[in-house]
């Protein structure tokens, strides 16, 4: 079974993943609902951050299970966060990178930055580019790698890498690593392997210019991406443009939409291309 948008609004989304639903925060859905009541009523679980984060059970389900969607299969798992490992919004992402990918006359190498559970690297492999897989959280890789071997990409091009972001950029240019299409999704928040803080708002600007010099002669594609409050398309569009050569320019607004609901924004994108 796949994902699904079900509704949103009163500051919650509610969706399905696969055979259970889930009721999880959304801060941007201030609207109302679009469908009844006893519609909510039968999420499986809930995610809330009244005095802790922690989810409420309706009925028992599985620690983890598996869902088939945009093509691949994914693991999928409620955490501590409130995350279950996948990012719906970034499905329009990767239908546009694999095109990039499957049009190119060459072989693309790709590096894919906080880089989560792989939903990107895998769907960036399958349509046949190497790609390097870079987290600093040991247990986003280790899922990622089991996503790998759910599709049975466990001896695909992939280099798997826990590290911290800037740290292994600064390697990789020195050593003289070079990539045509780079994958940039940075959290607001974050911890480096070795407990480094990453907060955006003071690293982003020295990551993007890490990127620019990480990248090739001729490179094809940089996305990035963001769901930090305040990083409207226009402000994507004037950090990413101002590091980039001469190339063209996409921004817009991440969407989950659903069949019988709103259509729901969740952060913003700007895409670098030749």
């Amino acid at each position: 079974m796949s994902y699904e948008l079900i509704d949103s609004g009163n500051g919650m989304k509610l969706e399905r993943f696969g055979e259970f639903v889930l009721l999880r925060p959304c801060a941007q859905a201030v609207w109302k609902p679009s469908l009844a009541q006893k519609v909510w009523d039968g999420a499986d679980a809930t995610f809330t951050r009244d005095k802790e984060n922690r989810w409420i059970y309706k009925k028992p389900i599985p620690k983890q299970w598996q869902i088939h969607w945009e093509g691949l299969h994914f693991k999928i798992a409620p955490t501590d966060f409130g995350h279950v490992g996948i990012f719906p919004e970034h499905a329009s992402l990767w239908k546009w990178m694999k095109e990039k990918i499957q049009s190119s006359p060459r072989k693309l190498e790709v590096l894919n930055l906080f880089a989560y559970s792989g939903g990107a690297t895998l769907a960036a492999a399958a349509a046949g580019a190497k790609v390097c897989h870079l987290d600093a959280s040991k247990g986003m890789v280790a899922w990622a790698r089991e996503n790998a071997n759910l599709n049975q990409m466990g001896t695909a091009p992939i280099r798997w890498i826990i590290d911290d972001v800037i740290k292994f950029l600064g390697r990789e240019i020195r050593r003289n690593q070079r990539y045509d299409g780079i994958i940039l999704d940075p959290p607001s928040f974050g911890r480096g392997a070795q407990g480094e803080v990453f907060k955006i708002e003071d690293h982003l600007g020295q990551i993007l210019e890490l990127c620019k010099n990480v990248l090739t002669d001729n490179p094809s594609f940089v996305i990035f991406s963001a769901h930090t409050p305040g990083f409207t398309p226009i402000v994507m569009r004037h950090l990413l443009g101002q590091v980039m050569p001469a190339g063209k320019m996409e921004t817009g607004e991440m969407v989950i939409t659903g069949k019988n609901t709103l259509d729901l924004p969740c952060g913003s994108y700007a895409r670098w291309f030749t």
